[in-house]
């Protein structure tokens, strides 16, 4: 199958890339830059220059493949208006250029706010609509396209994508506690984050394009459902031999309001319609690498 990804170079979009072409796919890759389009060249995967701007590109490189892969996100936590509006038009773009053709669209999400306070399901709903909402509505966008002909399989990914090389949420509240000198969690910190290591959400993405789920499906790439947020800062204490204490959220900056959010989800309808079950390390396991 011919594949399609943004966000190919990204953290978890390498690993996506690595799974289809050991799977036998063909991959088209989407790469702003000369050192993005090597790293693709370098691993045998085709190339369409363009970013999440270029819409016209988007459009070419969905109208040339049999399934589409939507990672990329420009991921501004400064101009959040900017980074929605990008990624709203990005998918319409997507959207647009597979609409009538029944091919498979998988595009990555999140949850953030999906069940405030509780475990959240593939059947919860995203209650984010147009282009001022949480990544411009765009979950939602996607699945309006199944009503036009496009496969749409949403997939949501855990909080922490954790393994060696992530830049993310994880080291993001490493470094923090290292630039403080506290390792710290919001309020009680019994706000629950769920987790998956790369390899599990690569091999989750691969798993979304080739198994014949239903259009319209959400799926969560969640290894573990319900880790209290004030259980991953006392590791990171340990781990960093700092004390662990309560602070704001304005403590963390960018990633406060997300530490101090209920991100926990069930994995149970994505482990049986993949038949998908995660055997990398656990968050706990995997902290090692980071400190």
């Amino acid at each position: 199958m011919h594949v399609f990804i943004t966000g190919a170079t990204g953290w978890i979009g390498t690993a996506v890339v690595d799974q289809l072409l050991e799977a036998g796919h063909e991959v088209t890759g989407l790469a702003r830059s000369d050192s993005s389009a090597a790293v693709l060249t370098g691993k045998g995967a085709k190339v369409q220059r363009g970013d999440l701007d270029d819409l016209d590109s988007l459009r070419a490189g969905a109208d040339a493949a049999e399934a589409v892969i939507h990672l990329a996100n420009k991921h501004d936590f400064s101009d959040h208006a900017a980074t929605n509006a990008a990624e709203r038009a990005a998918v319409q773009a997507l959207g647009d250029a597979l609409a009538g053709s029944h091919r498979r669209f998988v595009v990555a999400s999140g949850l953030a706010f999906i069940a405030p306070g509780r475990v959240a399901t593939e059947l919860d709903k995203s209650p984010f609509h147009g282009v001022g909402s949480m990544r411009g509505g765009s979950e939602n966008l996607a699945l309006e396209f199944v009503d036009q002909g496009v496969d749409t399989v949403i997939t949501r990914f855990a909080p922490t994508v954790h393994g060696a090389g992530d830049r993310w949420f994880l080291a993001a509240l490493v470094s923090i506690a290292r630039d403080k000198g506290v390792s710290a969690y919001v309020a009680e910190g019994a706000n629950r984050w769920s987790a998956v290591h790369v390899a599990d959400a690569g091999r989750a993405v691969r798993l979304a394009v080739e198994k014949p789920v239903p259009a319209g499906t959400i799926l969560h790439a969640v290894a573990e459902t319900e880790i209290p947020t004030r259980d991953i800062a006392e590791a990171v204490g340990r781990g960093l031999g700092l004390p662990v204490e309560s602070a704001p959220e304005e403590h963390f900056g960018w990633v406060g309001s997300f530490f101090g959010t209920e991100m926990s989800a069930s994995n149970h309808a994505t482990r049986t319609l993949l038949d998908w079950t995660p055997t990398g390390p656990g968050l706990f396991d995997d902290l090692v690498s980071y400190f």
